[in-house]
This record gives structure tokens, sequence and C-alpha cells, in this order.
């Protein structure tokens, strides 16, 4: 058995295993008969009132494993049967209250949201709080303390409010899919859409007619990820489930390192454009500094193209930890060179479904990259793979790196450059803390090692960003 964070992430996985395993034997018209009955026997409940609410709401997340809700562009979807009502975000007093008779708390409260009962403790009425926290400011006792829903909390961009029903609900204007709230919801009542049925329709087509040629890309955060096999036993599993051939995203970040190190000298002045959720954020909170977001593709996307650009025939799945990227390859100037983007996640249920003992496979090679382009994976990756590129090119320029880890990093740092007063002439920014192994659709979300990532880059052959596009033929472009 696995071993998962959560037993939401164990839910979402065993869903999404039986979901692709009737993919693969064409049985799709099962699944709502099936696997709700299999993962909800009954007849006593385990997660929630009765069974029939469990199967409800696996019948709500199989069709969330099958695409979701057309006609909703987020990929990032709430399942209202599913969200427990948490508390509403409100200021509490809590029972340090001493009941004084100072009442600071009262007067710095500018709505008269505060009373008083008969043993002088304070109360708050949350039909008059304005969730000012001037109250919590002034308590000397530090009894007046705020309480915010999970999903809230871990929504760094405000995306998150409540419906009439108390549900939660997404502002897709502001919302960068960067599926924090995904992982921190208790009750898995937010979810990220799966488009794994695709991916697998695209394999078995290709088996049956030949007239294309599925490759798997997969991002340089793999090495964090599954712990109980080797990487090279992953790349047999993924040829095995029937794609063509295996290359690692961190080829694409060499490409893009290479590129952005041009840019940034012919500019002066740039942010980096390799995270979705960073380039979304910018989009929807600083409009004004668009035109200072990098002009190159991810990495994920530059691959794709390349890969096309060689092969006519191709057909492109993106393996990552990201679930942004599932917005990203709707994207125009995107959607072109990648068809399908799934997550580590995703990746496990796949394999899973077909039964293969993983770490009884045999090792295959998964070398198509440089050091500096497979350390893309972490904080400040990029900025080390920006400032060799500017070398190795004798580009004279005089990099002021920031990186940033974390969304708030990356707030504080466009916040300067908006107002003009930041001093760095290149910013970093990486919306998942820790970078690519932190993003939301791993496999675990423990910490992640830094130095695992640079012990998986020194493993590649080609230790210069030019000698790993030299063995592509792109050296000069």
């Amino acid at each position: 058995m696995r071993i998962f964070d959560t037993n939401v992430q164990k839910l979402k996985y065993e869903v999404l295993r039986e979901v692709a395993r009737r993919a693969y034997e064409d049985r799709l018209l099962d699944c709502q008969t099936e696997i709700p009955k299999m993962i909800a026997p009954g007849p006593r409940p385990t997660m929630r009132c009765c069974v029939y609410k469990e199967r409800a709401i696996v019948s709500e997340r199989i069709r969330l494993a099958m695409g979701g809700d057309k006609s909703n562009p987020n990929v990032i979807e709430v399942l209202p049967i599913a969200c427990d009502e948490c508390p509403v975000s409100c200021y509490q007093v809590g029972v340090d209250c001493r009941g004084c008779i100072a009442h600071r708390c009262q007067a710095a409260c500018p709505r008269d949201a505060i009373s008083f009962d008969a043993d002088k403790k304070a109360h708050i009425d949350p039909d008059k709080c304005i969730q000012c926290g001037k109250c919590a400011s002034v308590c000397p006792y530090s009894a007046i303390s705020r309480h915010v829903r999970p999903c809230q909390s871990a929504c760094k961009v405000n995306a998150i409010s409540m419906d009439e029903n108390k549900d939660a609900k997404i502002d897709n204007n502001k919302c960068i899919s960067c599926g924090a709230c995904v992982y921190q919801c208790p009750f898995g009542a937010i979810a990220d859409k799966s488009f794994l049925v695709d991916a697998i329709h695209l394999v078995r087509e290709s088996q049956n007619n030949a007239k294309y040629r599925v490759y798997a890309i997969v991002a340089p955060s793999i090495s964090s990820q599954f712990r109980y096999a080797k990487v090279g036993q992953i790349i047999t599993a993924l040829k095995r489930l029937g794609f063509f051939s295996v290359i690692e995203v961190a080829l694409g970040a060499d490409m893009v390192a290479w590129k952005e190190a041009q840019e940034l000298a012919e500019k002066g002045l740039l942010t980096s454009s390799c995270c979705p959720a960073f380039v979304r954020y910018i989009e929807t909170q600083f409009p004004k500094l668009r035109d200072k977001v990098s002009h190159n593709l991810s990495p994920m996307a530059e691959l794709g193209r390349f890969i096309k650009a060689t092969d006519p025939t191709a057909k492109v799945v993106f393996f990552g930890p990201c679930t942004a990227k599932k917005s990203e390859i709707l994207r125009p100037e995107v959607s072109p060179w990648v068809d399908v983007a799934l997550t580590f996640e995703e990746l496990q249920a796949l394999i899973d479904c077909r039964d293969f003992d993983v770490s009884q496979l045999p090792e295959d090679v998964l070398d198509n990259a440089s050091f500096y382009g497979r350390i893309f994976a972490r904080s400040g990756g990029l900025t080390d793979a920006v400032r060799q590129a500017l070398k190795e090119q004798n580009l004279d320029f005089d990099l002021k790196p920031i990186a940033c880890d974390g969304i708030e990093a990356c707030k504080a740092a466009l916040m300067k450059l908006n107002a003009g007063r930041l001093p760095e002439n290149f910013i970093e920014g990486m919306v998942c803390v820790g970078g690519c192994i932190g993003g939301a659709g791993c496999l675990t979300h423990e910490a992640k090692d830094k130095n695992q990532v640079d012990r998986y880059g020194e493993e590649a052959l080609e230790k210069k960003i030019s000698d790993a596009l030299r063995v592509v033929g792109m050296q000069n472009e």
C-alpha cells in the first residue's frame, strides 16, 4: 500500500486509478456504477455521515477525474457536496478573555460589534464585524484571534470566498491555479480536474493505428517523487504504458535559460516566465508589469515545440508537480505544443492501474539535459541557469537576481518593481514554496531536500547548457 500524506490524497488516488483502469479497458461507462461501491462499500461509512454521501462524493470525484465541468474554464473546481461547512472566517473571543474593565477591544471596534455578558466576557457579533482586526491588536491578553477557513488561508491571492450556502467559491478572475487550496482542504472539497482519460485515449489510439507517436515529457522534479523506485524504473513504466519515448523537461529548461539570458541582456530587466501561476499572478494583480515578463515559453512548452518540430506526428503529454500547467496548456501560445498536462499524483495512478511492480522493473535511461536544466526544479535553480547561460554565451551583463520562493516573496518583489524601487534586474518567480518540488501535484508534501535536486543534476552527462543543446542541434539558436 502506498503511503500518502492524508486520507484525502489517498481517496483522490484511488478514484484516479480506477478511472484510468477502465479507460485502458474501454469500460468508462462502468465508472459510476462500480467505483463508488468499491471505494465506499458500506454498510458503515468510514469518512462521512453515511455511506450514501460517501458514494455521492466519490461520484463527483469520478466526474472530475474524467475532465470535470466543461463549462468552467478553471482547472480547479469546488465539490459543494464535499464542502463540510467549515466555520465562517471570523474573529472570535477565546477562553483567555479576563473580563477586564479597560475594554480596549470595544473602544477599537469601528462598528460597535463587541458587547459583554454578565461575567464581563467580550463577545463579537459576526453580523457587525468587518474583519478589521483592530480588537485583536489591542487585547492585552491576546484573547481575540482570527479563525480562517483552511482553503481561504491557503489562497494567497484571495480568490476563495463563500456562497449563500457557506460552500467554498472560487473567483476565476483571481485564481492562479496554483492548487494550494486543493491540498489544504481537510475534506477534499476542492480538487483539480484530471485529463488522465485524454492521455490514455492518445496512447491507445497511437497503438491501434500508428498515425502518431505519444511522447511523455517529465519535469525535473521527478527526482524527489518516487521514493520507492528509481527514476529509470519510472521511465520503463511509462514506456510499458504505451508512450513512444520519454524526455525530461530539463532539456526544455536548458533551451529557456539560453534564450532568457539573451532576452535579459537585451532588455536589462525581466521576470521569468517558467512558472504559469507566477505569470498568471502578474496578469491578474500587476497588469502594468506584463511587458516585463519574459517572452520565452516555459520549459514544458519549449520542449513540446521542439519535439513537434522534430516529429510532426508527435503528441505530447506532460507529467509534473504543477496543477497550473493544466491551465497553461489552454493558452494559445502553448496549446499547439502540449496536448495533455498531468501531475505526479496522476502518474502514480496511471502506473498502478496497470498493476506494475515498478520496483522490480529494469532501469531505462533519462539523460537529455544539463545539470543546470535539472536544477530548475528548486527555488534559485532558474537563476543559476540564467547566470550560467550568460557566461557560456559571453554576454556582458551585470546580473542582479532575486529568487522569490513562494507567492508572498513574489508579491513583495513585484510591489517593489511596480513602484520602481526594485534594485534587482531579474525576478525568478516561483509560486510554490521550495520551487517546483513543492508543487500541489506532488506525491508527498513533506519538506523536500533541495540538495537532492542538485545531486540529480550532477548525474547529468552534460555539465554545461551548451553541451545539452549541442546534442540536440540547438546551440546556435
